[in-house]
C-alpha cells in the first residue's frame, strides 16, 4: 500500500515561535513551549483524512550549546503524546556540518518515503520558513506556507498555498485532495 504524508514543521507550525526582534526561535524548554490554537484539530482531521504525520524539526541550537537535547527531546515527546503524529525527526546539525537531513535538503522525507512508503508527489510540507518549503519542494511534495509576518524574507514563490495557521492548512490540503482524488 502505498502512502501519503503531510510533513510538519515545528516551531511556528505546530507550537509557538517565539519571535525577538521579527525573528522566530524555539523554545529552549517546556516552560516555553505552548501548542497553538486548533493543532490538535487540524492534525485530527488530517489524519482522518488518511494522511502520516512526521514532524521534521532542525534543532541546531543544541550543537550550538543554546538549549540541551534533553530539552528537545522533551519538548517532542510532548507533541506526540498530545497530538496525532506518527513521528517526529530531529536534525541537531548546523549549517556546516552539510547533512542530508537538515533542511533545506530532503534526507528526512526521502527516508520516510522508505520506511513508510510514502508517495512523496502525494503528499506535502507545511512549514513557517524558506528551509521548510525548499526541502518539500527538494523532496517533489506540495509546498505550504504558514505566513508567521517574520521580519525576513518570505519564500512565497515556494508555497503551492499560503495560510495563516495549520487548521487553514489542513482544510486547503483536504480540499485540495478530494478536488483532485490524491
Amino acid at each position: 500500500m502505498i502512502n501519503r504524508a503531510v510533513f510538519l514543521d515545528r516551531d511556528g507550525v505546530l507550537n509557538r515561535a517565539l519571535v525577538r526582534e521579527g525573528k522566530p526561535y524555539p523554545p529552549r524548554d517546556l516552560s516555553e513551549f505552548e501548542i497553538l490554537p486548533g493543532v490538535l484539530e487540524a492534525t485530527q482531521q488530517l489524519k482522518c483524512g488518511g494522511f502520516d504525520l512526521i514532524v521534521v524539526t532542525n534543532q541546531p541550537d543544541v550543537v550550538r550549546g543554546k538549549v540541551t537535547r534533553a530539552d528537545v527531546e522533551a519538548i517532542n515527546a510532548r507533541l506526540k503524546s498530545e497530538l496525532c503524529v506518527d513521528e517526529i525527526l530531529t536534525c541537531f546539525h548546523d549549517d556546516s556540518d552539510a547533512c542530508m537531513c537538515r533542511k533545506p535538503r530532503p534526507g528526512f522525507m526521502f527516508q520516510m518515503r522508505d520506511e513508510r512508503n510514502i508517495d512523496l508527489s502525494r503528499s506535502f510540507l507545511v512549514g513557517d520558513r524558506w528551509r521548510d518549503l525548499e526541502a518539500g519542494r527538494n523532496a517533489g511534495c506540495r509546498t505550504v506556507l504558514i505566513d508567521n509576518h517574520y521580519a525576513e524574507p518570505r519564500p512565497l514563490q515556494l508555497a503551492d498555498h499560503i495560510c495563516g495557521s495549520l487548521s487553514e492548512a489542513a482544510n486547503w490540503i483536504m480540499e485540495v485532495t478530494d478536488a483532485n482524488a490524491l
